[in-house]
């Protein structure tokens, strides 16, 4: 490759990180889940984005049944630029009788939903 060649993708490269593309989608990487006394269920979900700021980050993840109706959202109201992954909580989740297994995944705030989701089977109607 010449001089050229070189300059360019390096270019390319050095704008794609200052353009917040470098970061890549929210990816849910660990997730756990409990029912509790009252019917519901309670998750703890593990989260990993590159987290560049206000202007791009992991900002919600979601609990969503296998024909992908949306149970239950975990708002993220802040970057986690020096905490990576990080874990939160969502309680009070309603989960209809029919159902024994969920998906959970992440959005961020340049790219949506897009990154790796993760199933759980619901612990009492394994």
């Amino acid at each position: 490759m010449n001089h050229g060649g070189q300059a360019w993708l390096l270019a390319l490269a050095a704008g794609l990180a200052s353009s917040g593309v470098m970061a890549g989608e929210a990816d849910v990487v660990g997730a756990d889940v409990r029912a509790t006394g009252d019917g519901t269920y309670s998750f703890q979900v593990t989260v990993r984005h590159e987290d560049e700021g206000w202007d791009h980050y992991a900002d919600q993840w979601q609990v969503l049944a296998p024909d992908g109706t949306e149970l239950g959202t975990r708002t993220l109201h802040h970057p986690h630029v020096d905490e990576q992954p990080f874990t939160r909580s969502l309680p009070g989740v309603e989960i209809p009788e029919e159902i024994d297994s969920v998906r959970i995944r992440a959005r961020d705030s340049v790219h949506g939903h897009g990154g790796a989701e993760m199933e759980l089977s619901l612990p009492d109607r394994e």
